[in-house]
Formats: structure tokens, C-alpha cells, sequence
């Protein structure tokens, strides 16, 4: 047998028994293992709405006093789940696409952006600021927590290009191209319009195309099937999906096909694993519950133009109906089914974790950022190898960052 063969398949081997053994531990001995883990790899969750917890009453950035309700992220809980890092979104929510309109969310998105770097500031000795693929590993040195910015619905871009350009210069790092409804960029997988999807608009590929220059990673979570197919044709670098799930595993529209899932992986990108239930697996409806949130976004102007203490009141009164209403939840398990599937169509270079935190994300075993330990232990009782793992968490999302910014340096 030729040595290089033999080596071959004594580490096959070895990464068989490996993975059978761990299927045969203990929940106790596969908990140690993964904290053991989580100290030697970074851990990254690319996508939290923890902004919009800002405002909140009761909310503390720090952890040690937090009692907002419904609160899902803040240091103290990325400390006792070993997440090292977290991708803060930037979220407006999708209003009318016009210059008035345009000049009050792109205020509203720079208040945000602030609102975090204050945040950071305020807690420097926990957490700090992070803008490149590899500050991550300094900022774990450290002790502390890595914080990095995305910008989620390109909507306050508006038609202006160069805000794009200010967004980079405050931090942010990846930009989710629209949300729930259509906007000047692109279609949305979950308009009301999805039997017409044109798919990115002109502006839009200006859009694309803005990005790559400046190092901006490309977001096509949320985003239609056609925009999605547009943005793969048209972009020089990988792609992400910042917070989405399997199509197959789960029959929603935010969801990506198989087809699409292995288009991503062609493309070089990484689809990160959301965990919203309603994403993850299909949940018995409550009439109750789905009056309850219909009457809210009424009484609300349907969370449109909200000054901050409506905004404010608004998000008590949606985690009073939460607890009034409490959803069934998927389940960890649930979600590494998911990421069973992922792997088996694209590889494992190319599935990554996206939680959707403070934004609708939390399944049962996986509530907050202090549970995310209990993903590593589900994967490591399917047969996850640590390796296989370490691209999980961080590996696969970096890689793509790293080439994203590679790219836009070598244009200059």
C-alpha cells in the first residue's frame, strides 16, 4: 500500500472511531468536551437584533442587571454560553420608498450605529469593536467580547450609493439586501408580490457591485429566489446568508432550496443556521396568539414611524403577548437537523450559525446566548468531529470575510 494511503486511511480511521465514541458519552462527559472546545475556538453568531434592545427598559448591556423581558443577548450571557463574538444588526423595518422616507430611516440607521459603538464604549473592559476576520483572535486573548456590526435591510442606503461607504466607516461589515417586503434593491422572498419577483433592480446591482469594492460581505438572507440567483451571477466574492435555514428541512420561503444551498456552496459562501422556530419547523398555529400580534401591529401603524417611546412601549407589550401567548418552540435537536442537511448537500465548509437573537430566534434547549454550549453538545453526540465543529462556529463564516476583504484590497 503507498504510504500516503496508508496515513490516509489510518486518520479515517481514527476520525470514525472518534466520532462513534463521541455518540457514546455521557451527557455530562459531552458537555465537558465542548467547553473544553469553545476555550480553544472562536465562536460566532452572525446575526443579533440586540439593538433593538437599546431603548428597552430594564435592559443592561452588561448582563449583571438585566432585567428586560424577552432579553436574549448581553455579555454576561455570551460569557457563560463561550460566544466569543456576535454580529450586531443595524435593523429598519421596510416603510414606503420615497426621498422622504429615505432621509428619516438613514437618520434612524447612523442613531443605531451609534447606539452600539456606545454601548461597546460603555463595557470597553468586556467587549470591544470588532471590524476585521481576524480581530476575533486578539479580542478572545483578551478576555473579551467581539462585537462586530451588520446593517440588516438595505433600506436606508435609499438611492444614495455613497451611505454605503459611511456604513463601512462606522463598523458595519455586511449589509442583508432587504427584509420582509420588497424595497429598491431587491425583492423579498416573503412579499405579498412573489408570483412577479424581478429580483435585484439596476440599483441594486450598484448596490452588489459597491459592496465588493469596499469589502462588504453580501447578505442574502431574506432576500427573493430570483435576487438570490441575481446576486450569486453578479458578485466577484462569496456570499452569506446571515440567518436562514433549510427549505427542505422546512417548507418556508425564507428558506433555502437544495438548489440554492449547493449554488452557495459553488459560489464559495456560508449559510448560517437561524434558529426562529416558525424557520426551523413547522409549528401548530394558535388563533389566539396570531389575534393578539394582528391587534398589536394595528394599534402600532403596523411598526411603522414610531417615535422611540412608542418603540419602546411597543416591544413591552409584544413580550407581555409572548408570555400571555407563548409559541411551541422547535428544539436544538430540530436545528441540527438543519445543519445535518446543510452539510450533506453542501459541505461543511459551508454551513455556519446565525441565531436571529432578540429578533425572534430561541428554540428550547437554546433560549439565549447563554445556551449556545448546547449546539456544540448536540453536534458532538451526532458524530461532529472538533475540527468539523471549529468550521461551525466560526471557520467557514471567517473564510469567506477573509476573502471578501482580500478582494477589495487587491482593486486598490
Amino acid at each position: 500500500m503507498n504510504r500516503s494511503i496508508f496515513i490516509l486511511a489510518l486518520v479515517s480511521l481514527f476520525l470514525v472511531v472518534s466520532c462513534q465514541n463521541n455518540k457514546n458519552l455521557s451527557n455530562e462527559e459531552l458537555l465537558k468536551h465542548a467547553l473544553k472546545l469553545h476555550k480553544k475556538m472562536v465562536t460566532i453568531d452572525t446575526h443579533n437584533d440586540t439593538p433593538l434592545e437599546f431603548l428597552r427598559y430594564g435592559f443592561d448591556f452588561s448582563g449583571e442587571k438585566n432585567t428586560a423581558r424577552g432579553s436574549r443577548v448581553d455579555l454576561l450571557k455570551m460569557e457563560k454560553g463561550g460566544l466569543d463574538a456576535a454580529f450586531f444588526a443595524v435593523f429598519i423595518a421596510q416603510g414606503d420608498c420615497t426621498p422622504e422616507k429615505y432621509e428619516k430611516v438613514n437618520k434612524r440607521a447612523f442613531e443605531i450605529l451609534d447606539a452600539v459603538h456606545a454601548q461597546v464604549a460603555k463595557y470597553s473592559s468586556r467587549a470591544e469593536l470588532a471590524t476585521t476576520p481576524d480581530d476575533i483572535y486578539g479580542i478572545k486573548k483578551e478576555g473579551k467580547r467581539a462585537i462586530y456590526i451588520g446593517v440588516e435591510n438595505g433600506y436606508p442606503i435609499g438611492t444614495d450609493i455613497s451611505v454605503l461607504k459611511k456604513f463601512y466607516d462606522q463598523g458595519a461589515r455586511y449589509v442583508t439586501l432587504c427584509h420582509t417586503k420588497n424595497n429598491q434593491i431587491c425583492d423579498s422572498s416573503t412579499d405579498k408580490d412573489t408570483l412577479n419577483d424581478k429580483g435585484l433592480s439596476d440599483f441594486g446591482r450598484t448596490v452588489v457591485k459597491e459592496m465588493n469594492r469596499l469589502g462588504m460581505i453580501v447578505d442574502v438572507s431574506h432576500i427573493s429566489d430570483k435576487s438570490f440567483y441575481d446576486v450569486l451571477k453578479l458578485s466577484a466574492v462569496p456570499v452569506i446568508a446571515s440567518h436562514s435555514c433549510s427549505r427542505a428541512v422546512c417548507n418556508n420561503p425564507r428558506n433555502l432550496s437544495d438548489e440554492m444551498l449547493v449554488k452557495m456552496a459553488e459560489k464559495g459562501g456560508v449559510v448560517q443556521m437561524c434558529i426562529l422556530s416558525d424557520y426551523v419547523k413547522k409549528i401548530e398555529r394558535s388563533s389566539k396568539r396570531d389575534s393578539a400580534r394582528l391587534a398589536l401591529r394595528k394599534k402600532y401603524n403596523n411598526f411603522q414611524d414610531l417615535t422611540p417611546t412608542q418603540d419602546s412601549m411597543l416591544t413591552v407589550e409584544w413580550y407581555e403577548l409572548e408570555e400571555k401567548y407563548p409559541q411551541k418552540l422547535a428544539t436544538v435537536s430540530d436545528v441540527v437537523d438543519h445543519i445535518d442537511h446543510m452539510v450533506k448537500v453542501m459541505g461543511i465548509e459551508h454551513v455556519g450559525i446565525g441565531t436571529d437573537f432578540d429578533g425572534g430566534g430561541g428554540v428550547d434547549g437554546c433560549k439565549d446566548a447563554s445556551q449556545m454550549i448546547n449546539i456544540t453538545v448536540e453536534l458532538l453526540r451526532r458524530g461532529y468531529s472538533d475540527s468539523d465543529i471549529k468550521k461551525i462556529w466560526g471557520e467557514n463564516f471567517l473564510r469567506v470575510f477573509r476573502k471578501v476583504q482580500e478582494y477589495s484590497k487587491n482593486l486598490k
